[in-house]
């Protein structure tokens, strides 16, 4: 009763924590045109690169102090911090006192992201894809509701009130957290699995593979992102920005129907790559549609978008915590969220010089040449037959817990 209890507590803390910190995701060029006036689309690229930077150097750290401090104590602390941050920047008049402390904000931000690895060690491996497609469907439908909640303060308030919401849903996490203190019973050193803190002498095989293929869908899935709302806006007319909030939050509302299709009819999880591989080329489809001069062409091309992102990024980790072991979830998902990071900077710093001329459907077709390149990555590391026979043995050299 109290394992279930407090796998829903980290499911509604999942979703405080999207909702939250994707509000302003599709509006940072309004925000910073509005409250700093700097309109540059290298400047908003930059930014987000320093995001992804900082995100990326700041988990693995987590990762390491999770192995001696319980994730719950851990989480107070570090979230009472990013909430006071997060007032900080409400406040802040000048960019580089915003940037400073935006960017430590999101250091500390950075620990929730061991709820996944967690979440996951407290389920059999034959339950992980479904924990996994719910977590990928909570990260999207914490897109939609940021997405919807964004555009709504943006038309009614001051932008500036987004960090405010942020810091109020840091509290309620806190509060959260202190409560399953208090139900568990849980100290600073208590480890919930009795986890050993030894660490391999080497990073697996595996981990490397799916880290350079994640790399390669999370490029190709971030270029389409930033500067949605602005393209959406000119290719149809509607100045609208809750309106725009909700057609960017599209993927997520089909990742939704994906989740329930699954729940209603599993799928064999003896298919990971071949899966995967569709939906790599589903995505890049849907891409090369966004460029399409129709506004109704585009939604059907994000809509093949959301398919293609949702089976990719839930097959992948699947792949990922079948083939490694409890003991070893949170610091294989930190690898890999590392890699997938590197995508996103290399994503966020392309992406302003390809809109920087005002042409925002570029985005689209590198996008859809970058799922295209990682799909041959992935065939050759994974897919060939030399490959495949080296998966089988990885998975079956597992030890069980």
């Amino acid at each position: 009763m109290k394992q279930q209890a407090l796998k829903s507590t980290l499911i509604l803390l999942t979703v405080i924590s999207v909702v939250c910190d994707t509000m302003i995701l599709p509006f940072y060029p309004q925000f910073f045109a509005t409250e700093f006036n700097v309109s540059s689309s290298l400047h908003v690229g930059s930014y987000l690169a320093t995001c992804c930077i900082t995100v990326m150097c700041a988990f693995p750290l987590w990762a390491k102090v999770a192995r001696r401090v319980h994730e719950l104590h851990l989480w107070v602390v570090t979230q009472i911090i990013a909430g006071g941050l997060g007032v900080a920047c409400y406040f802040a008049t000048d960019l580089l006192a915003f940037w400073l402390l935006s960017q430590t904000m999101l250091v500390f931000k950075a620990s929730y992201l061991l709820i996944y690895p967690f979440v996951l060690s407290l389920e059999e491996k034959e339950k992980h894809l479904g924990i996994v497609g719910l977590f990928s469907v909570l990260m999207h439908f914490g897109g939609i509701g940021g997405a919807l909640l964004g555009g709504l303060v943006l038309h009614s308030f001051d932008p500036r009130a987004l960090y405010l919401i942020m810091a109020a849903g840091d509290a309620v996490q806190v509060l959260l957290c202190l409560y399953l203190i208090r139900v568990l019973a849980v100290t600073w050193h208590q480890r919930a699995l009795g986890e050993s803190t030894t660490e391999r002498a080497r990073i697996p095989r595996f981990v490397l593979v799916l880290g350079l293929v994640s790399m390669g869908v999370y490029f190709s899935a971030f270029l389409a992102r930033p500067f949605f709302t602005l393209f959406w806006q000119q290719l149809s007319g509607f100045n609208n920005d809750i309106l725009a909030g909700f057609i960017f939050a599209i993927p997520a509302w089909v990742a939704l129907a994906c989740l329930y299709r699954n729940h209603r009819r599993p799928r064999s999880q003896a298919h990971h790559g071949k899966d995967i591989a569709w939906a790599m080329l589903l995505a890049s489809i849907g891409l090369l549609l966004h460029g399409a001069q129709a506004w109704p062409v585009m939604i059907f091309g994000r809509v093949l978008l959301g398919i293609g992102l949702f089976v990719v990024t839930v097959r992948l980790e699947v792949v990922l915590f079948a083939l490694s072991e409890p003991r070893f979830y949170g610091s294989d998902f930190a690898k890999v969220h590392f890699m997938q990071n590197i995508g996103l900077i290399s994503a966020s710093f392309l992406v302003g010089s390809l809109v920087s001329d005002g042409n925002y459907t570029l985005p689209f077709f590198v996008a859809s040449a970058g799922f295209v390149l990682t799909l041959m990555v992935f065939y050759g590391l994974y897919m060939r037959p030399e490959a495949q026979q080296f998966n089988r043995v990885s998975q079956t050299s597992t030890p069980s817990h």
